[in-house]
């Protein structure tokens, strides 16, 4: 299955939105899924393509989780 990630929490639980089923013949049940909510303890991997991801922002959101707390804002 692919899908736009919309979200994820702390548990890994993961929602989708414009979900596509990649094996229809195999999945005939979730071909008329258009969001989908993935519980966290099932989810083996999520691929995401390197040019989708946002390094700055990621490298931004580290830095200022490993500052040291009187540098929190």
């Amino acid at each position: 299955m692919t899908g736009t990630l919309h979200s994820v929490d702390q548990y890994l639980n993961v929602k989708l939105l414009n979900v596509k089923v990649i094996n229809p013949e195999k999945y005939p049940q979730l071909i008329a899924l258009k969001n989908c909510f993935v519980r966290g303890s099932v989810v083996r991997y999520i691929q995401i393509p390197p040019e989708h991801v946002d390094t700055e922002l990621l490298q931004d959101a580290t830095r200022r989780e490993n500052a040291p707390a009187s540098s929190k804002k």
